[in-house]
């Protein structure tokens, strides 16, 4: 392990163990305090963050970009510092820290015994509704998560869902997709977080006006499954309870290749999710490359 991952776990472990501990306004402060602290260094992250911002919004200048980047960075600060302290949340205050709306797409679904899908964007704190799913409506689920360096850190993430009711499965290694498709067979629930494009087999969807990549794999595991695949998406107001919505099923399209069913699906999934970060930009937590022309050599610097 290098010094950098050493040091990286060792910060990671100590918000885990440290800012859980912290009175939740102490706690509110300091994340907003990193927050502002990392935006006015305007590191690669924050600079790739205002670029992104400006095809979400595009008639905003620079100053409107630097407003939302700013906010962009105390958004994603809340969303540690929640991520860090949910372990010593109680279960009344998981349930009274997300209130989303049309539930009733995902209840009616697990009743239903087809097994349900929920695919989200990096938007709000995925980790706080899936404590919601798992504490409020008492049903566990399965997940996948990246395989992150040091493997230290991941197995830190990986017991931290763990602790919050999720079944975490590794990106890598190629036996996920079978084991979701298993759980989704069983009747049961399957989150993913499906607005980037972690493998080489992502399908290419217009969004917000250009092409992106993202992944088949909600799409796919519908089709083969029967399970109902329910985008979400969250996002926060100026209260200690996010907010979130569960749109519409996205229906496997009656005709077509499984390529062409799956290139819809995804598009009705990233249209989905473009509502929701149109509407509450500031909470889209994407410090990383997403469209295709910022992957392509010569375009882009970070």
């Amino acid at each position: 392990m290098s010094a950098q991952e050493r040091l990286t776990d060792a910060l990671y472990g100590l918000g885990w163990s440290t800012v859980k501990k912290l009175p939740e306004p102490v706690a509110v402060r300091l994340g907003r305090t990193i927050a502002d602290t990392v935006w006015k260094r305007r590191g690669k992250g924050v600079q790739r963050l205002e670029s992104n911002y400006a095809r979400v919004v595009p008639d905003a200048g620079p100053e409107r970009l630097a407003e939302l980047s700013r906010a962009g960075m105390r958004s994603y600060l809340r969303y540690w510092m929640e991520s860090f302290r949910l372990p010593a949340w109680s279960a009344e205050r998981v349930k009274g820290g997300f209130a989303p709306k049309d539930v009733h797409y995902l209840t009616e679904g697990l009743a239903s015994g087809k097994g349900v899908i929920l695919a989200l964007p990096h938007l709000g704190n995925w980790d706080l509704a899936g404590a919601w799913v798992t504490t409020k409506l008492e049903t566990p689920f399965t997940t996948v998560a990246e395989r992150l360096k040091p493997e230290s850190l991941y197995d830190r993430f990986v017991a931290y869902r763990e602790g919050l009711g999720m079944e975490v499965l590794p990106h890598s290694g190629g036996s996920a997709f079978g084991t979701l498709a298993r759980r989704l067979r069983d009747g049961g629930l399957v989150c993913l977080v499906a607005d980037r494009d972690l493998s080489a087999s992502g399908v290419e969807v217009k969004f917000f006006g250009e092409t992106a990549r993202m992944p088949a794999g909600p799409a796919l595991l519908a089709q083969q499954t029967g399970a109902l695949l329910l985008p979400v998406t969250l996002w926060y107001d100026d209260s200690p309870v996010m907010q979130g919505r569960v749109h519409p099923p996205v229906e496997v399209p009656e005709t077509g290749t499984r390529a062409e069913k799956t290139s819809v699906m995804t598009q009705a999934l990233a249209d989905a999710f473009a509502t929701g970060i149109a509407e509450h930009p500031e909470d889209w937590h994407m410090l990383q490359r997403l469209w295709v022309a910022d992957l392509e050599p010569g375009r882009g610097t970070l």
